[in-house]
């Protein structure tokens, strides 16, 4: 579940795992870039530490 708010003006994208989670995740246009710059390594990470059934 994926939203668009705003922090101090800024856009954000919000993105939680249902509608009733406490603690989303959330992040602006910087770290957006920034995690886009390194997608490749984020899926790296994923893959390599990732077990059947884990979220």
């Amino acid at each position: 579940m994926v939203e668009r708010g705003e922090f101090k003006g800024k856009p954000v994208l919000i993105i939680r795992r249902d509608e009733n989670d406490k603690y989303p995740f959330s992040f602006g246009l910087s770290k957006a870039r920034m995690i886009l710059d390194n997608i490749d390594e984020i899926k790296k990470f994923v893959a390599e530490n990732s077990q059947e059934g884990a979220n």
